[in-house]
């Protein structure tokens, strides 16, 4: 899935900022270009899992040619531009995985799990979410 961005010009002193209109907050920068873009994309996805885990709904990317029309970015001095994220980050559909552990490993994954009250799966999903 494509965002559109707008990228605030850097220089040799300066980073290149970007901005996501379409998710109120996102924002980042780089010191290249090309790096800005590509944190661009890292701060979509940062946005996402947040907004996702406390409930929000996702904002669909808008039309490029909708948002050079508002006023808030009318302006020679942007540049207009995507960020690509993943779209599995709106996914929340459960998949079945196969897994190989060694043994302890497994055994010790099953005692941290029954001592939080969770499930195996419910446990490593809260480990891969930070929680």
């Amino acid at each position: 899935m494509r965002y559109p961005i707008v990228i605030e010009p850097g220089s040799d002193t300066e980073a290149y900022g970007v901005v996501v209109p379409d998710l109120p907050g996102c924002f980042s920068a780089g010191d290249t270009f090309d790096e800005a873009v590509s944190n661009a994309s890292e701060a979509i996805a940062l946005w996402v899992e947040d907004a996702i885990d406390r409930g929000q709904e996702i904002p669909r990317p808008s039309g490029l040619d909708d948002l050079r029309r508002r006023p808030d970015w009318l302006g020679t001095e942007w540049i207009w531009g995507f960020a690509s994220v993943d779209p599995a980050f709106f996914d929340d559909t459960t998949e079945r995985v196969n897994i190989t552990l060694p043994r302890r490993i497994l055994a010790r994954l099953d005692s941290r799990a029954k001592d939080a009250g969770e499930t195996r799966s419910g446990f490593i999903a809260k480990m891969a979410l930070g929680a």
